[in-house]
């Protein structure tokens, strides 16, 4: 395996690093804490996710980073005849291969996967076969002689043959339970016999019970045959009895309803006699009664004209009186001439104010612009006086010798005609500003124009106003004169309307006789409607009479069928004792036979019941055969499992026979290369405990550094190892801080081993804060830290340049 180029983005210190890597000895040199170790983290992560990391997903991010910026590593790798390309982020995996642009892999897990099977390794067995740290060097020796087996045991991959074991004494745990709980359930041999002896004779009395409830059955059925003609034939003469009986009844019903029906109307016949003769007599005092309401119609009709006369004059009232307003109205409305010299007024007013307001507003500027000239100018004053007086006093202080403060020449004789000269004009700039004061609190006041012209505006403003609502006035008048024009023309056309409309109607009627009228009809109405009742009952005398012989016949026919009904039961031979002994005998004979019916399906069943149990019996013995043979299987499985366990325990104890001498023999040869011959050995004894052989002898006592080679060495053996384990060339080496407590000399030789072990490990990277090695690598990469911007550097420098270690 090689690693030929990683790439960092937000990465925990490296913010967007790029480096390409290749083969030979490779130094990455930097103070600690820049960010060395990361570049190593961020390979084992891509390819092994967070189990490879330190910390949580969000402290891999890098600190200053955004909350959502990506965390992004991509490591491109050489493995045999292919190379792969790796790119994770916190949320995503994918895997390509020979640069084909479809990933091979694209999920977090399955990209582990694949990396798992790809070099056959797991994480801790790639950790332990190509990384090396300081802290691991003296990894064994800081552990007990259990501990230190384990620890050899795990990362070769013996601890797989334990799992294996652990796992068959698991199955063979169940494999055992599953033997005892079928034997345990195996039914008794005895007990079988028995059984089946005991189902062979319920078979046989279940048939012969069956037999004879066969034969009862039979002959209850005969009785039940002999009875049920006879019970049936008088079931049909009950039921035509109980008819004729029925419509028996039904013909007394008929006659009874027909009695009490005759006499009802014979009584209503004498009641229309009687309504007859009293409507007679009545006849001649309701006889006027339709002319009285035919006047009443007539008066009722006059009454209504008249009643709509009084309504079209109230109305005609009313719209006279509403003309009469509107035509008030219409002579409020001004001349076109008033309108005209309100508008000149409106005109004449708004011109004046306007004129005033321009001169007000060129007397107002006038005067500020004068207030503030004077303010400007004696402001000035007040600087020229401010500046003459500082040189007279500059001239003052400097003498007759002094040098004159605006040609800078001696003044000697000049001296004071120059400072007269200052003091005259010092003199002409406070009169100056004298008068300018004044000046200025002249202006303070506005000026008496102003306040005459401010009094003219307002009272033009006021005479404008009025002007203007007098103008409005007038106008919303004369704008109400078409609508008023239209109005008067409607309630003028509605008035000839309505007084054509009185012409028709009449001016009075005969009031007393409508009321003489109305009381004689209301008099005579209830004889009327006693008259309309009786007639009603007198016309219904004729159908009476009619009904009343209809009623007879219909009950002399009633009293004929009654009679044939009573003799065609008395033809019948039917009894009711005879029909309830019948019936008796029937119901006896159809219980006999459902009793003989259920015994025979009792006795059936009894016979499928005993059937089942030899069935049952045979299957008992059948399934006996089956755990016989299950169980048969089950103490193979078991003895099988049981000599595999023994295997597994032979192979492991010669595995760890062989594992001291094959470690000790790749470690002494990394060992006489690391001291170039000085020692040649290094042995493990049964606690795994190393010792470093001098020409033969064990060394007692050895230096710090001399400790550091024997570990070294044995990690170098141990990695070997477990390359070979996994069938994959160790062709990679990446050391981490390994010089410790090594002298110069001990870090030269360390660094001129793994270049002469090119051949074993064609890219070596070897991570130190360390410069003086540096001269040995074929490349160096140079990592820093910027604290501006709290982020890694990483650059090439060349072999011939040097900087010390921050």
């Amino acid at each position: 395996m090689q690693i030929n180029r990683l790439r960092l983005v937000n990465f925990r210190q490296h913010e967007n690093t790029e480096l390409e890597l290749g083969a030979g000895l490779t130094g990455i040199v930097g103070p600690n804490g820049a960010g060395k170790t990361t570049l190593l983290e961020a390979i084992a992560w891509a390819m092994y996710g967070m189990p490879a990391a330190r910390g949580s997903r969000e402290t891999i991010r890098r600190r200053g980073a955004p909350p959502r910026a990506k965390v992004e590593v991509e490591v491109e790798f050489s493995l045999g005849p292919h190379n792969y390309r790796v790119l994770r982020t916190l949320n995503s995996a994918e895997l390509y291969q020979d640069g084909d642009p479809a990933p091979v892999a694209n999920s977090l897990g399955s990209v582990t996967e694949r990396v798992v099977r790809l070099l056959g390794m797991t994480r801790d067995e790639f950790f332990n076969t190509y990384f090396t740290g300081q802290k691991e060097l003296a990894v064994m020796a800081a552990m007990s002689a259990p501990e230190r087996a384990q620890f050899l045991s795990r990362v070769l991959g013996y601890e797989r043959i334990r799992a294996a074991q652990d796992r068959l004494k698991e199955k063979r745990s169940a494999l055992r339970a599953r033997l005892e709980a079928l034997r345990a359930s195996l039914p008794d041999v005895a007990e079988l016999e028995a059984a089946a002896v005991h189902a062979a004779e319920r078979v046989a009395a279940a048939r012969q019970a069956e037999m004879c409830a066969s034969e009862a059955l039979a002959e209850a059925e005969r009785c039940l045959a002999e009875v049920r003609p006879r019970w049936e034939r008088l079931q049909e003469l009950r039921e035509a009895v109980l008819q004729l009986e029925a419509e028996l009844q039904v013909a007394g019903h008929r006659i009874a309803a027909a009695a009490e029906r005759a006499d009802r109307l014979e009584r209503q016949a004498v009641e229309a006699r009687t309504a007859g003769e009293k409507l007679e007599q009545i006849g001649a005092r309701v006889a006027s009664l339709p002319d009285l309401r035919r006047e009443a119609e007539v008066l009722d009709r006059q009454a209504e004209l008249l009643a709509r006369r009084k309504g079209v004059l109230a109305q005609l009232e009313d719209i006279r009186a509403h003309l009469g307003a509107v035509e008030a109205q219409t002579a409020r409305v001004p001349p076109e001439s008033a309108l005209e010299a309100a508008r000149d007024r409106v005109g004449d007013l708004r011109a004046s104010l306007t004129a005033v307001m321009l001169d007000s507003e060129s007397s107002r500027t006038a005067w500020v612009r004068d207030a503030q000239d004077a303010a400007t100018k004696r402001q000035g004053l007040a600087e020229q006086y401010q500046e003459l007086r500082e040189q007279r006093q500059r001239l003052v202080k400097a003498g007759a010798r002094g040098i004159c403060p605006t040609c800078n020449r001696p003044l000697g004789a000049e001296y004071e005609k120059v400072l007269g000269l200052l003091d005259r004009q010092l003199e002409e700039v406070v009169s100056n500003g004298n008068f300018y004061k004044q000046r200025i609190e002249q202006l303070q006041q506005e000026p008496s124009e102003l306040d005459e012209q401010d009094r003219r505006r307002i009272a033009l403003d006021r005479a404008l106003s009025e002007a203007t609502g007098e103008l409005g006035r007038l106008e919303a008048r004369a704008q109400e004169a078409v609508p008023l024009g239209r109005e008067q023309n409607r309630l003028a056309q509605r008035v000839k309307e309505l007084e054509a409309s009185l012409e028709p109607l009449p001016a009075t009627y005969h009031e007393r006789r409508h009321a003489e009228v109305a009381a004689e009809i209301k008099a005579l109405e209830p004889l009327a409607l006693q008259a309309e009742r009786l007639r009603a009952v007198a016309d219904r005398g004729a159908a009476l009479d009619t009904e009343l012989e209809a009623i007879r016949r219909d009950r002399e026919q009633a009293v004929a069928g009654a009679a044939e009904c009573r003799s065609r039961i008395a033809a019948m031979d039917y009894s009711e004792a005879a029909f309830r002994e019948t019936r008796e005998a029937e119901v006896a004979a159809e219980r006999g036979r459902q009793e003989a019916e259920v015994a025979f399906v009792r006795a059936r069943g009894e016979s499928a019941g005993a059937i089942q149990a030899v069935e049952a019996v045979a299957r008992r013995r059948s399934e006996r055969a089956e755990r016989e043979r299950q169980a048969a299987a089950a103490a193979h499985d078991l003895a099988l499992h049981q000599e595999l366990d023994r295997a597994l325990t032979d192979l492991r104890t010669e595995l760890n026979a062989a594992l001291r001498p094959d470690l000790s023999e790749l470690a002494s040869g990394f060992l006489r290369d690391l001291t170039n011959g000085r020692y040649t050995d290094l042995e493990l004894d049964e606690d795994y405990g190393t010792t470093l052989l001098d020409d033969g002898d064990p060394k007692a006592v050895i230096s710090g550094g001399e400790e550091d080679i024997a570990n070294l060495a044995l990690r170098l053996a141990i990695s070997q190892m477990i390359a070979e384990r996994a069938g994959q060339p160790l062709s990679l080496l990446i050391l981490d801080e390994i010089f410790g407590s090594l002298d110069e000399d001990r870090r030269a030789a360390v660094v001129d081993l793994l270049r002469s072990l090119a051949d074993r490990f064609p890219q070596v990277i070897l991570i130190t804060h360390i410069e003086s090695v540096r001269e040995g690598f074929d490349r160096v990469v140079r990592v820093g830290f910027d604290l501006a911007n709290g982020v890694a550097t990483v650059r090439d420098e060349p072999l011939g340049g040097h900087e010390e270690a921050a």
